[in-house]
């Protein structure tokens, strides 16, 4: 009987589950996009049962595509969209609140006042991250302070934190199994950076009881049997952040290689091999993966808007009907005819880590049209990936030979 290997991909914007069989040609393909909350300014959430829901369609919607039953299906595994913060009921499963996505910038006032507390440096120091609302630590403190009840019953040991990967692996396993991997842990603010585990300390100082943390596991192990269809499991054998997924997907395994995801953000990793080393320029450090007792690092640079520019022109100013129109509507014009567009929508990432900008476009005139905003907005994504590439050449004092790209 043949066995095909089943791949969950759970983005900012959509679930996606990829059948590969042994000589890992593509059998089947299923997406489904969510909702995105916008509350308020700068703030961004998901419902994380619809993420599950999504999810969980598209993973049956692929076998039901390729008539595969669940009992070929050898192994699966997840990579998902990092940071993004789900807190829940370890009795009901129920979330408490909505998920908090990576994106939102609700908690930089606290960042702020941690940094005039003066414990950046020994964040940066015990995590590789930059004290910014981006990570998960600070979105799981807003969760206990403003959910009423919350705080109270996770002293009791009553609430589960995750990332989506851990969400996922508590729903595929009905809530028997929470755990993550290290290149997810690596994102939160609460793992040591030379140990892989939690961080007392970090702990004490966010605010968090460690009861409600996943176990850290390796990004390549047997973590439990999931329940898929027909009563048949399949065991769940690989997690990894998407972004270090995509490194290690880009064969980007010697120290020196460097790949950008566009997706969503724009994410540029450099694999720097087995030793951890704190950026000057602003980038972040964080861990590649682990297999089996070899661990790999990298440094990273993160854009928070490179393909969502798109979706805004799409759903906020209504200039297109559909995402690849985008180029058509580009390539009306020579150049962007004067106009910069800065997309910070919610802030900016590496290597300015500015909380507070929002977006801005200029040089408008009165024969801007939309073709020129359009090329503007492409460009963005090209300017704002270069200065990662230029930070990333500084810190490692070497010209980058190769960029290998992907992303939708």
């Amino acid at each position: 009987m043949d066995t095909f290997i089943i791949a969950l991909d759970q983005g900012t914007t959509s679930s996606r589950a990829i059948l590969f069989d042994r000589q890992g040609v593509i059998r089947g393909i299923a997406q489904k996009e969510f909702r995105q909350i916008f509350p308020q300014s700068g703030w961004v959430e998901h419902d994380p049962l619809e993420i599950w829901q999504s999810q969980s369609s598209v993973m049956e919607q692929v076998l039901t595509k390729t008539g595969i039953t669940a009992s070929q299906v050898a192994a699966i595994g997840i990579t998902n969209q990092r940071e993004t913060t789900v807190v829940w009921d370890r009795q009901t499963g129920e979330p408490v609140y909505n998920a908090i996505v990576w994106q939102d910038r609700r908690t930089a006032a606290y960042c702020d006042q941690l940094r005039s507390d003066g414990v950046e440096a020994m964040i940066r120091e015990k995590t590789g991250l930059v004290l910014d609302a981006y990570f998960s630590a600070t979105k799981i403190r807003w969760i206990l302070d403003h959910v009423e009840g919350a705080r109270e019953k996770a002293e009791k040991g009553e609430l589960a934190f995750g990332t989506i990967d851990s969400w996922l692996v508590w729903n595929l396993t009905e809530g028997t199994v929470h755990v993550t991997d290290v290149t997810n842990a690596s994102r939160t603010l609460l793992q040591n950076l030379e140990t892989l585990q939690w961080d007392p300390e970090l702990l004490e100082l966010f605010g968090i009881p460690m009861s409600m943390l996943p176990e850290v596991k390796s990004s390549s192990e047997i973590y439990a049997e999931a329940f898929i269809k027909e009563g048949s499991g399949a065991p769940i054998a690989g997690i990894a952040g998407d972004q270090q997924a995509a490194l290690f997907g880009q064969m980007c395994t010697e120290p020196g290689m460097v790949k950008n995801t566009y997706g969503t953000g724009a994410f540029m990793l450099m694999n720097i091999g087995e030793k951890p080393i704190q950026s000057q320029h602003k980038l972040i450090t964080t861990v590649a993966w682990k297999i089996g007792d070899a661990v790999h690092y990298a440094l990273e640079g993160s854009v928070f808007i490179a393909g969502a520019v798109v979706q805004w022109l799409r759903d906020g100013l209504e200039i297109i009907n559909d995402s690849s129109e985008i180029q058509e509507l580009a390539e009306q014009v020579s150049d962007a005819g004067g106009v910069t567009f800065v997309p910070a929508f919610s802030g900016l990432g590496a290597p300015h880590w500015n909380p507070n900008a929002r977006g801005i476009m200029v040089g408008l005139s009165r024969g801007t049209t939309k073709a020129h905003i359009a090329r503007a907005a492409l460009e963005s994504m090209a300017f704002q990936s270069f200065d990662l590439l230029r930070a990333m050449e500084q810190d490692s004092g070497k010209p980058i030979q190769q960029l290998r790209v992907d992303g939708g």
